[in-house]
């Protein structure tokens, strides 16, 4: 079998096997995708961080949702990252990768993005729990989050290593992808599936907490209130906003490996638009903490609060030090918060000895 298999190949023989050519020097289409590309992945990993230290300031959001959702902006800007990486190593730069260089590109993306799909089924599963059964916060331990948030990533990590270790090309050179030169054909296929199946996993979930907020509202419908027809309004919003993310950042990328699969690489109009397919797939990356975080008052608050304290900073980084007066302003004058908004940045004790959230009576 050894000596049908081409592991000590470069990376520039599989390009040619399959026909992908490696350009020598940039061009104007290079430039602009590349430019792109480098331009998401920033904002990418500027949203999220936002996202993650606005969790991890205010304890309001200390409970399961809120964890997951700090997980998905961890998954995203890892994906952000990755897909910088990516950018970097493209083009005329990659002919000088080596095979295992090369894998670790590949394995970035295929880790961030996985992780990334993950938490967007594990946030719809827990908002489900907590919907249908008129919860505010999930019933979660401390040590189910964490279980979670631990099989997720390693999802994530045996989906990166599955090319590299067990599903490729190089010893079956008639199943090379065009995309991805060292990537199996039906690895792909088997990529595009599985991700189209999340979203049908996605879809079904999310109908189900719609015709049960539409039965429960159907049924209360003589008690029902203002601020209780305002909650399915936004609930159908945000699911209208998720799905809509969902299909318009995956859907072109996932056809063009399915393309990829099943024709023949001289008939696959792949390589003509895999770049641009990748970038708006990691739009969703952009897209979900906007989805998901900002839509939340809470949390646009905090973000407030962590941009002025950003601000303020600069400011007196800039001053000279005064001289110490014995006739000090007091500390929220000092802070610059008004006293309506202690109750933001108060410490609440909102986890039980048993492992346990409990939401704070108000």
């Amino acid at each position: 079998m050894s000596t049908s298999c081409y592991h000590n190949e470069t990376v520039v023989f599989f390009y040619q096997r399959v026909g992908k050519e490696i350009r020598r020097e940039w061009n104007l289409r290079d430039a602009v995708v590349i430019g792109l590309g480098l331009t998401v992945a920033l904002l990418v990993v500027l949203a999220n961080l936002m996202v993650m230290v606005a969790i991890f300031m205010n304890r309001r959001f200390h409970f399961p949702i809120y964890y997951l959702l700090g997980n998905m902006a961890a998954a995203d800007l890892f994906a952000g990252l990755s897909y910088a990486n990516l950018m970097l190593n493209t083009g005329p730069r990659t002919k000088d990768l080596t095979m295992k260089l090369w894998y670790i590109r590949g394995a970035l993306i295929d880790v961030s993005l996985t992780a990334s799909v993950a938490n967007l089924l594990a946030v719809a599963v827990e908002r489900h729990q907590t919907i249908t059964t008129m919860q505010l916060h999930s019933n979660m331990t401390k040590r189910r989050v964490v279980l979670l948030i631990i099989s997720i990533w390693v999802a994530g990590i045996i989906m990166g290593l599955v090319p590299s270790q067990f599903w490729n090309c190089e010893c079956d050179l008639e199943d090379c992808s065009s995309v991805a030169p060292l990537y199996s054909r039906r690895f792909l296929i088997f990529w595009a599936v599985l991700n189209l199946l999340s979203f049908f996993i996605m879809l079904v979930i999310y109908a189900r907490i719609f015709f049960y907020v539409k039965r429960q509202s159907r049924h209360t419908s003589s008690h029902t209130s203002e601020a209780h027809n305002q909650t399915i309004i936004n609930l159908m919003k945000t699911i209208s906003m998720v799905l809509g993310a969902f299909v318009i950042c995956w859907t072109p990328g996932l056809i063009i490996l399915l393309m990829d699969g099943v024709l023949e690489n001289d008939k696959s109009p792949a390589n003509r638009y895999e770049k641009y397919c990748l970038a708006i797939a990691e739009c969703n990356s952009l897209v979900n903490p906007i989805i998901y975080t900002l839509r939340d008052a809470e949390m646009r608050r905090t973000f407030k609060s962590i941009l002025c304290c950003l601000c303020r900073k600069g400011v007196d980084q800039q001053r000279e030090p005064l001289p110490i007066e014995m006739d000090s302003p007091s500390k929220e004058q000092t802070l610059g918060y008004n006293s309506e908004d202690k109750t933001l940045w108060e410490s609440q004790d909102t986890n039980s000895k048993d492992g346990k959230w409990i939401v704070p009576v108000v």
